[in-house]
């Protein structure tokens, strides 16, 4: 026999198998290689573009000034309210708050029943927490940490269309300041943008505080890092994350204080998560009126897992960040500070960071 011919293009290579065992034409699977390639490209060189936005945002030097208000805040875990903390421990806070920035305390009293209740069998030490900390440290706020997960991303949790369970959460506000908080701090997640039930809710417990002369205050999603992210990001996880600006402007202007959750960002470099919370402060700012307090949370954790990574996600970049959107977009905004979160989990390196480069 002779020389076997050269397969042409076209022709059915050995191994090229496609769906079904079938094969696939030479010239059909480079088509399909080319518009898979070209696909990714789409798809990447957006996030590319971002990413290299947010390591400019980075750059540059912060405005001198851009330092603590003394309109900070940290968030406390529940062993204040549960009968775990003792006098000793008051003393130790007061002594490691003393020259910081600090005037607000999330105390964990919670979590909300899905139903709105909260049980005073919850938070049985806060009437010793408030009166210890105010005998120590007078001007320091305690405000009652309150949260739960809610529908429809989560549908077994709180459902805030219901309109009994708007009103159990507004008498668990009653409850709580009753109590002696001099706030009411809640943390309901994951909530969509544009959510008008939460709306809702929030002008209904600004009744309630204003009455008692006692603070509302949230924790807040971030913004959209891009135009309507919100919406893509839902369509293709089923968990937008993000809100919108104009809605994060409509909750800021409900409440007296507003905490941008400013922490698991999925960035995995320090420079980018810095000139991402540059853009989060710089949009927050644009749409949070003078008469709320911003604050922006700094990671007091450590944890690597989706979404968060320590090594990106550090206090001095965040502090970093905090200062370049403050400079660029506010720089003598006066009711502006940082929330850190959370007590339990911070380091001595955490403290000295905060201090250093923000309160100094």
């Amino acid at each position: 026999m002779g020389r076997q011919a050269a397969p042409r293009a076209g022709r059915i290579r050995a191994g090229d198998k496609g769906r079904g065992g079938r094969t696939w034409p030479t010239t059909v699977r480079r088509r399909v290689l080319r518009s898979a390639l070209a696909a990714l490209v789409v798809l990447l060189l957006p996030a590319l573009a971002a990413e290299t936005a947010l390591r400019v945002n980075y750059s540059g030097t912060p405005s001198g000034g851009t330092h603590t208000r003394d309109r900070d805040a940290l968030w406390l875990g529940h062993a204040w309210t549960d009968g775990r903390k003792t006098d000793a421990d008051v003393t130790a806070l007061v002594r490691r708050l003393r020259h910081t920035g600090i005037r607000d305390l999330y105390v964990h009293a919670g979590p909300l029943e899905h139903d709105g209740t909260l049980p005073e069998s919850a938070y049985p030490k806060a009437r010793w927490l408030i009166g210890a900390v105010h005998r120590q440290a007078p001007s320091i706020r305690v405000q009652a940490w309150l949260g739960d997960e809610v529908a429809p991303e989560k549908p077994y949790a709180m459902h805030l269309e219901r309109q009994a369970t708007r009103a159990a959460v507004v008498e668990s506000a009653r409850q709580i300041l009753a109590a002696g908080f001099q706030g009411a701090h809640f943390d309901l997640e994951p909530l969509h943008s544009g959510d008008r039930n939460y709306l809702a809710l929030l002008d209904a417990l600004r009744r309630v505080t204003r009455a008692r002369h006692a603070v509302l205050s949230v924790a807040a999603h971030q913004i959209d890092p891009l135009p309507a992210f919100h919406s893509f990001w839902g369509t293709v996880t089923g968990h937008p994350k993000w809100w919108s600006q104009a809605y994060f402007g409509q909750v800021a202007r409900r409440v007296d204080q507003i905490a941008v959750m400013s922490y698991d960002t999925m960035q995995p470099l320090q420079s980018l998560y810095g000139g991402y919370v540059a853009q989060q402060t710089s949009l927050a700012l644009e749409v949070t009126p003078e008469s709320t307090d911003l604050l922006m949370g700094l990671p007091f954790y450590h944890e690597n897992r989706f979404g968060h990574r320590a090594g990106a996600e550090t206090v001095p970049a965040a502090v970093r960040g905090v200062r370049l959107g403050l400079s660029r977009t506010d720089a003598g905004r006066a009711r502006f500070g940082v929330a850190l979160y959370v007590d339990f989990a911070a380091t001595e390196a955490d403290w000295r960071a905060y201090e250093e480069a923000w309160v100094r």
